[in-house]
């Protein structure tokens, strides 16, 4: 005796996608009859605010504020030379350990005793501990990282 081809799941989607089908020519014939008894609801223009919401009433023209197109700037004002701040992006700071063996280190900043990891390929100059360097920052993998470091005298 032979298996039904008919199993439960493809009798499911079959009867999914006939509803679905079936809700699509209901929505059809709703929107038509809509359009046949002319109800079409909303807001035909819509208008703007002073407070920028919108309305179906026409703004006040007394009311109309005049803008010189002028006055008007897209792009970014220029600023003075005096506001801006001179900034330096060397810093100082002492190697609190460095391990040549494996090419790696930490500096320590003498201006706000933070710890930055140093690798062997951001040296300018051999570096051991204790040496007083210069170097400045770069973001890294897990933070930020000291390069471009050098001796200091």
């Amino acid at each position: 005796m032979a298996k039904s081809q008919q199993t439960f799941n493809k009798s499911e989607k079959e009867k999914k996608r006939l509803k679905k089908r079936e809700d699509k020519r209901k929505k059809m014939e709703a929107r038509k009859l809509e359009k046949e008894e002319g109800r079409n609801e909303g807001i035909q223009f819509a208008y703007v605010d002073y407070n920028g919401n919108l309305t179906d009433t026409p703004p006040d023209p007394s009311m109309k504020v005049k803008v010189d197109a002028e006055s008007i700037e897209v792009s970014i004002p220029k600023r003075d030379d005096s506001e801006v701040e001179a900034f330096d992006p060397v810093r100082q700071g002492k190697v609190s350990f460095f391990d040549n063996s494996k090419g790696f280190g930490f500096i320590l900043d003498s201006e706000n005793q933070e710890k930055y990891f140093c690798h062997v390929s951001g040296l300018i100059d051999d570096i051991q501990e204790n040496d007083k360097v210069s170097f400045e920052l770069e973001k890294g993998m897990k933070g930020m990282n000291a390069v471009r470091v050098k001796l200091v005298e």
